[in-house]
């Protein structure tokens, strides 16, 4: 009898909690997983199927003050704020207070109203808000405890992600990163992990279809490549900041000088609409994934001046009441930047639009493991010293800007958070 309380004893002071909580997790995260896979399919098809819509017919167009007023209207109806969006979702993480599950079909109908009448937005937006709401409404009802109810919240952010972008690796390490800068919350690894890679799969087999891009140039780490993709990096830091305060400037001038929201999505489908007519294409309507894709594997341009023309319709868009995400404009914005000043450089076009796509996007979400990961799973690991480079470089000078509000800060990126403040998993 002694001896079977010992062993007991041993087991519950050393493997047992492990193990009961690799196995909880296999479930749960399992369930996230093909949940949130199955959603995001639908979704990422839905999204296809608009933007093809809105190619096919460029009227539509006209049609985006009848899709901003329907948005405006059902939001409110199910008295949802349409500024929230996203930092409502990294709240629920970082404070434990639940997203609404409504949140998941209103941001699917907004999103795709969006993109069908050509606003400018990307996808990230509405996967991390589908994500976070499906997953902490799932470990609601397993009635987890509250911790691990954040941390259902963060594997559907993961799964969600993966299963729109086909980017597992990165989903698994951005949701347990972006919460904090400063903090990497590790213990919520393997459900994000899990949960990321099943939505993978799940998304896959209902006909996704994951990003990846061929870069033609010479990507190898080298001195003269090394201090070209420096000052690239340099470059990215400055224009995440700008991307940044453009986003919340526009947001805030809208809030503040046209209080009806009403008023204000009819007042940006005008903008919307003039902008689209002034530049003469409708090459930044919508996510703009091809253009990307141009500036990457052909090393071309739409115009000179096109990242700053998709980031001001970016702004306009998702500042009036649109939705979206900011991630995919991000790439388009990174990238053509990277390709009109990578030749001014001395670098290849392809591989200056995939270096500056990995640092902007570090610049933006403070997230440089993250963009790491997703500098090799978009473009091959080739590459991967020159994205370690360029993201290092773009964190520090990108300063505590970031595309949410909501994101929480330790400390200064140039020290260390001071050892006696207490820090929990969740930054507080």
């Amino acid at each position: 009898m002694q001896l079977k309380h010992l062993l007991r004893q041993e087991w519950e002071m050393g493997p047992g909690p492990y193990t009961r909580t690799f196995l909880m997790w296999m479930v749960c995260a399992g369930i996230a997983g093909l949940a949130c896979g199955a959603v995001g399919a639908v979704f990422f098809h839905l999204v296809s199927w608009a933007t093809g819509m809105r190619q096919a017919n460029p009227w539509l167009l006209y049609l985006l003050p009848v899709g901003g007023l329907v948005i405006v209207f059902v939001y409110q109806a199910c008295r949802m704020g349409t500024e929230r969006g996203t930092n409502a979702v990294l709240e629920s993480a970082q404070q434990g207070k639940r997203a609404p599950l409504r949140l998941t079909p209103l941001i699917i109908m907004a999103t795709f109203i969006t993109h069908l009448l050509g606003g400018s937005a990307g996808r990230e937006g509405a996967a991390l808000q589908i994500g976070g709401s499906m997953g902490g409404w799932l470990g609601e009802k397993m009635r987890l405890d509250r911790n691990s109810q954040r941390v259902m919240v963060l594997a559907g952010m993961s799964a969600v992600f993966a299963a729109l972008f086909g980017t597992p690796l990165t989903a698994a390490v951005f949701s347990i990163e972006v919460i904090c800068v400063g903090v990497i919350y590790h213990s919520a690894l393997l459900p994000c992990a899990l949960a990321s890679l099943i939505s993978y799969g799940t998304a896959v087999l209902l006909g996704t279809r994951p990003e990846r891009f061929v870069v033609h140039g010479a990507a190898a780490l080298s001195f003269d490549n090394a201090w070209r993709a420096m000052l690239l990096a340099v470059g990215c830091a400055v224009l995440g900041i700008l991307f940044c305060v453009t986003m919340h400037t526009a947001s805030h001038l809208y809030q503040t000088r046209l209080k009806n929201q009403y008023l204000r999505i009819l007042v940006g489908s005008a903008l919307i609409i003039l902008f689209t007519l002034a530049v003469g294409t409708r090459a930044y309507n919508g996510a703009g994934m091809d253009v990307v894709e141009h500036a990457i594997t052909e090393g071309e341009l739409v115009h000179p001046a096109a990242f700053i023309l998709k980031l001001l319709l970016t702004a306009i868009t998702l500042g009036c009441g649109f939705r979206g995400g900011e991630i995919v404009p991000t790439f388009f914005v990174g990238s053509t930047f990277g390709c009109l000043v990578g030749p001014l450089l001395g670098l290849d076009p392809g591989l200056a639009a995939a270096l500056a796509l990995v640092a902007t996007f570090c610049a933006v979400t403070n997230c440089p493991i993250a963009s790491i990961l997703l500098g090799v799973e978009l473009f091959g690991a080739e590459p991967l010293l020159l994205y370690l480079l360029v993201c290092a470089v773009s964190y520090l000078l990108s300063g505590h800007y970031s595309l949410y509000s909501s994101q929480m800060t330790l400390g200064p990126k140039l020290t260390n958070p001071p050892p006696e403040k207490p820090v929990d998993s969740f930054c507080h």
